[in-house]
C-alpha cells in the first residue's frame, strides 16, 4: 500500500474513532455536579486540542506501522485512550478513570521512548499528547480527590 494512504488511513481512523467517543461520551449531568479543580480546562478547548492530538497520534501511528516500530505499543495506548471515557463519563468512576489514565499517560511515555531511537518525529509528535495526558490525569486525580 502506497504510504500516502497508510497515513491517510490512520489519521482518519483515529479522528473518526475520537470523535465517535467523544460524541458518544459526553460528560453530561453528572460531570457538571462533580468539584473540579481550578485548572480545568474549559469545555471549548477539548473538541480543537483533540482533534490536533488526533491528526498527530494518526500520523505517528502511520510511520511506526511503515517502519516496523513500536507499532503494539501504539495500538496499546489506543486502546486505553478509548477506554477511559466510557470508564469515567459512561460508567461514571473517577477513581477507576484515574487508573485507566495513569496508564495511558505510561503508555505514552513508553511509545515515546521505544521510538526515540529510530524515529524522533513519531516520538516528537507523542509530546503534545503526553502533555495533555498529564493535565487530564491532574485534573481526574483532584476530581477523585474533590469528591
Amino acid at each position: 500500500m502506497r504510504p500516502i494512504l497508510v497515513h491517510a488511513a490512520f489519521i482518519a481512523g483515529t479522528l473518526a474513532l475520537g470523535l465517535l467517543i467523544g460524541a458518544t461520551m459526553r460528560p453530561g449531568e453528572w460531570y457538571d455536579t462533580l468539584q473540579r479543580p481550578w485548572f480545568t480546562p474549559p469545555p471549548w478547548a477539548f473538541g480543537p486540542i483533540w482533534t490536533v492530538l488526533y491528526i498527530l497520534i494518526g500520523w505517528a501511528g502511520a510511520r511506526v506501522f511503515l517502519a516496523r516500530g513500536p507499532f503494539a505499543l501504539w495500538v496499546a495506548q489506543m486502546v486505553v485512550n478509548f477506554a477511559w471515557p466510557p470508564v469515567f463519563f459512561g460508567l461514571q468512576l473517577p477513581l477507576a478513570g484515574l487508573a485507566v489514565i495513569a496508564g495511558l499517560w505510561v503508555l505514552i511515555l513508553a511509545f515515546i521512548r521505544a521510538a526515540w531511537p529510530t524515529d524522533r518525529p513519531s516520538a516528537l509528535m507523542f509530546v503534545p499528547y503526553a502533555i495533555w495526558v498529564t493535565l487530564a490525569t491532574s485534573v481526574n486525580a483532584g476530581v477523585v480527590w474533590l469528591n
